[in-house]
């Protein structure tokens, strides 16, 4: 079993990297796989609404690392995004990947355990945490809980070290992910009940 983790922090290791270190190191203890993804600090691209990802598999769009986020996040088992909290709402760059693999790739990543982290110096984070979990739930996606919401408080990573509650949702979080990884596994795996999707359009026989 594997996590993808994926910091969306344009600082490799500053406090979004401190908390997903966290969640990554319980996980581990519990004899899972972990692997941190880090955006970086290249440009990325918006999605253009081409759908050439609906004939592809993939974004056309080749420039950035969407795609192979995207082709990490369908080789793992659970997904974990985290991001810092920038007015209220995840790193804006982040998001246009997300929207993007999201888009391109969704398909490849039902029933597979989602969560997701925020680290801000003090509000916004319930905001923040509400847009991140939003792509799991259109995804067929389960959410994985902690005790409280999945948020750390600090301006850098040694105030974040010293949120103790915060690291504590951390460590359980990471907890929680691999106690439903393996519930899974010891099961049937997910157990798809599909029917085909209905899609509304209002503007049908206009």
């Amino acid at each position: 079993m594997k996590v993808l983790l994926i910091n969306g922090s344009p600082n490799k290791e500053g406090c979004t990297y401190t908390a997903l270190r966290e969640v990554a190191d319980a996980l581990e203890k519990n004899g899972v796989e972990t692997q941190i993804f880090h955006i970086g600090t290249k440009p990325v691209y918006d999605c253009t609404g081409c759908r050439k990802c609906m004939e592809l598999g993939r974004c056309v769009i080749d420039g950035d690392v969407c795609n192979e986020m995207a082709r990490l996040a369908a080789e793992a088992d659970g997904l974990v995004i985290g991001s810092p909290v920038y007015y209220a709402g995840p790193n804006g760059a982040l998001c246009a990947l997300l929207d993007r693999m999201f888009f391109s790739s969704g398909a490849k990543l039902a029933y597979k355990p989602g969560a997701a982290v925020v680290s801000c110096r003090r509000g916004g984070a319930g905001s923040a945490f509400d847009r991140l979990n939003k792509y799991f739930t259109i995804s067929q996606m389960p959410v994985v809980s902690s005790q409280y919401w999945n948020a750390v408080h600090g301006n850098t990573p040694e105030q974040v070290k010293k949120d103790k509650e915060g690291l504590q949702i951390m460590r359980r979080l990471g907890t929680n992910m691999a106690w439903l990884l393996k519930s899974i596994a010891a099961g049937e795996g997910p157990i798809k009940l599909e029917e085909p999707r209905q899609v509304t359009s209002f503007h049908d026989g206009l």
